[in-house]
Formats: structure tokens, sequence, C-alpha cells
């Protein structure tokens, strides 16, 4: 517990906690979701072929993923930790011109 405490720039155990289920709801939530999204943007497998329709539904969510991690982190009082996680996530990616 300590390591993630120093790692992440947290003060107590419950911050740790409370980083840990919004990860667990936002990738639980990010995956259920996935599937109607798709659906209502018609893509399946008949219409882009296994490895599209997997391509389409990874990227997508990883998309959404995004958002919903600095909503959920929001609404559990851990905004200033998952904002700064995805600046440094999308830096990683090569969006850092962005987030200067």
């Amino acid at each position: 517990m300590e390591k993630l405490k120093t790692r992440w720039g947290i003060e107590s155990n419950w911050q740790v906690v409370l980083i840990l289920i919004v990860f667990a709801i936002t990738g639980s939530t990010a995956s259920y979701i996935g599937k109607p999204i798709l659906g209502f943007l018609n893509i399946d497998r008949e219409n882009f072929g296994t490895f599209g329709y997997w391509t389409i539904r990874i990227v997508l969510l990883f998309i959404v993923y995004q958002f919903m991690l600095v909503f959920f982190g929001w609404l559990f009082g851990q905004y200033k930790f998952f904002w700064n996680f995805e600046k440094k996530m999308l830096r990683r990616i090569g969006l850092k011109r962005f987030f200067n």
C-alpha cells in the first residue's frame, strides 16, 4: 500500500481504495456499454469481419474508457488524481501538445 501511495502521490489508504474502485467500475461499465454502442452504430462482425469488429470495439472502448475514468473519478472525489493520470497517459501516446 505504501508503494502505491508514494507512486501515485496520495496520502491515505482510503484514497487507494477509492482509486481502485473507480478503475474497477470504469472498466466494467466501459465493457458493458460497448456492445450497445456498436449496435447503435451498426457495427457488427457481419459488416466488418471479426478482425475489423474487434479492432473498432477496442478503439471505441479505449476512447469511452478515458472519458468515463475522469467522470467516475470526479464522482468519487478523486478528480485531480484521474485528470493527472489521463494527461500522463495521453502524453505517452503522443498527444502531449494538447496538455502542456
